[in-house]
């Protein structure tokens, strides 16, 4: 019995139309992307085998290391809010385009008589090390205690809710230094916070 010979097909297909899709794809993600700006203090946190996600939304974070306390605080118009009240108490006199720079800025750690100073720098300046000296948190001038107190007052007017709190400390920081920030927020009735630690392997 002959065989039937059956008559090859070219199988290619067209993929002009998927990488019209992917590049598409790809430009989109390249735009609405934001860098991830330079911490100015880095540190290293200490590890721990616990994960717990931190919020997104109405929380500060106290990063402390060499000495140096940052301060941070989720929201932009939060951050405004917070820089409004603080100028109400120190009277530094900042201007709208202060307060708009202020909403940009993630953490810093200046004296708040040179934060206009900060603020006039582009972001890769002003995040250099050892440009800013840390914010005081003497009992003499605990301007620290006031950045807490008016970030919880300003996510309580805008988002009727309480502030959280998260301490990033470096893991070789003296336990000393690390104290003063707890017992700043436990002269404000603060109890619960969050640690910020690094993620290990439970058998490291």
């Amino acid at each position: 019995m002959a065989k039937v010979k059956f008559s090859k097909k070219m199988t290619s297909i067209d993929m002009t139309a998927m990488c019209d899709v992917a590049f598409l794809l790809l430009t989109f993600f390249i735009l609405t992307a934001t860098a991830k700006q330079q911490e100015p203090l880095p540190v290293d946190t200490p590890a721990s085998t616990v994960q717990t996600k931190l919020p997104d939304t109405d929380l500060a974070t106290i990063t402390v290391g060499k000495g140096k306390v940052f301060f941070g605080v989720l929201g932009r118009d939060i951050r405004k809010r917070t820089l409004e009240l603080m100028d109400q108490k120190y009277k530094v006199g900042f201007t709208p385009e202060d307060s708009d720079r202020f909403a940009l800025v993630e953490s810093f750690g200046v004296p708040i008589g040179n934060l206009k100073e900060i603020l006039a720098m582009k972001s890769s300046d002003r995040n250099k090390p050892n440009l800013q000296p840390g914010i005081p948190k003497d009992s003499l001038d605990n301007q620290l205690a006031d950045w807490i107190q008016y970030a919880r007052q300003a996510t309580i007017d805008i988002d009727q809710k309480e502030l959280s709190i998260a301490i990033k400390g470096d893991a070789k920081e003296e336990y000393p230094e690390i104290k003063k920030i707890m017992d700043i927020l436990q002269d404000q009735k603060i109890n619960s916070f969050n640690l910020v630690t690094g993620l290990r392997g439970k058998d490291f």
